[in-house]
């Protein structure tokens, strides 16, 4: 399986989006490295135009069906009625619906032909005006809306060995400044420590956003990457070490001394 991880990201007064996995496929006995986050554009003469981000975990011939079935209605729709621009929130919503009723129909296909399988996916965008839409397909290819409450979708088997966990402990939301890069980064590292069946992370990371009134989208960046793996190392070694000051010098003493320096830093 995997793990996947899509946060909703608020730069100042705008919102983006940050669709992380791994990059490990586990089949029986075998395991191997695979793509699972599959950013949607439409190419014309001129220019790229970022539609979505789409990931995926399951049975990988149909999460690639899945990231099809995106591709081509989101492609259509942009060429023929929304005048070759990223869809607004309300054009994403009735998108996904369309992508719904397709992946229903599918999946409905094969469970009659009395195939087992085990397939979900998330599919993101951010508008031109600066809002995040994140929508999370079950089995049946039912999509909710995840975007405003809890802002976050994690899919795959690590969702039960701690990605979910792991956002609730670090008090992750939307409204907080957190580095989401590294926020995903640090999950998907230390989900694979106890998870077989998922990788550490590897560099596959996109981010949809709003830069100087244009929608941007593209990958995680190779410097990008090995600082995200150094900041994980650090901050697995400070949580440790704040652990053990608990237990030396008291929840009380710990707290005081946290509360001090973030005093500290408001007032710069």
């Amino acid at each position: 399986m995997t793990l996947l991880i899509a946060l909703k990201w608020v730069f100042d007064d705008k919102e983006g989006v940050v669709v992380t996995s791994d990059s490990r496929v586990t089949v029986g006995p075998v395991s191997y490295e695979t793509r699972k986050v599959y950013p949607i554009v439409l190419e014309t003469d001129e220019d790229v135009i970022p539609l979505a981000i789409a990931g995926g975990a399951g049975d990988s011939a149909l999460v690639k069906q899945g990231y099809r079935v995106c591709e081509r209605i989101l492609v259509d729709l942009a060429a023929r009625e929304w005048g070759r621009r990223t869809p607004s929130f309300e054009q994403f919503e009735e998108a996904v619906g369309r992508i719904e009723s397709a992946l229903i129909g599918r999946l409905r296909e094969l469970r009659d032909q009395g195939l087992s399988f085990s397939f979900g996916m998330v599919l993101a965008s951010v508008d031109p005006s600066g809002r995040a839409s994140i929508y999370l397909f079950d089995e049946r290819g039912l999509a909710e809306p995840v975007h405003e409450n809890p802002g976050f979708a994690v899919i795959g088997t690590g969702f039960f060995t701690g990605g979910n966990l792991l956002l609730r402990l670090l008090g992750y939301g939307p409204e907080e400044w957190l580095d989401m890069g590294a926020l995903s980064t640090f999950v998907i590292d230390v989900v694979s420590e106890i998870d077989p069946a998922v990788g550490p992370f590897l560099g596959e990371s996109y981010l949809m956003s709003v830069e100087n009134g244009k929608v941007v989208l593209g990958p995680l960046k190779e410097e990008a990457v090995k600082e995200y793996k150094e900041k994980v190392r650090k901050r697995k070694e400070l949580m440790r070490r704040v652990w053990r000051l608990f237990d030396i010098a008291g929840e009380q003493r710990v707290l005081e001394k946290v509360e001090e320096l973030e005093r500290e830093l408001l007032e710069r």
